[in-house]
């Protein structure tokens, strides 16, 4: 499973951590039936993250989320592509516009 994590968690690759951070959240709270907006502080935060790690279902639900995130759609498999893997920085499409 060769992924290019560098370029992956790169602080310019907004995109893909929102979606990584998002497919951890979002199946903590629906499954909780929480919103964002209930999460309005640190105990309520701690009861939450309490919850999820008594809850064996609910940690391999979120698993799955955050790993159905990882692979790459243009690639088969798992893996990224060479040229991908070449890659130090996230590749901007406006770069290979003519």
């Amino acid at each position: 499973m060769n992924i290019n994590w560098k370029v992956r968690f790169n602080r310019t690759n907004i995109q893909f951590i929102v979606r990584f951070i998002g497919s951890l959240l979002i199946p903590i709270l629906a499954y909780m039936g929480l919103r964002m907006e209930d999460v309005t502080s640190w105990p309520m935060l701690g009861h939450i993250l309490l919850d999820f790690i008594s809850n064996p279902y609910l940690i391999v639900l979120t698993i799955y989320s955050a790993l159905n995130v990882i692979p790459d759609p243009t690639t088969a498999g798992v893996s990224d592509s060479k040229l991908a893997m070449q890659y130090i920085k996230p590749r901007n499409d406006k770069d290979f516009i003519e």
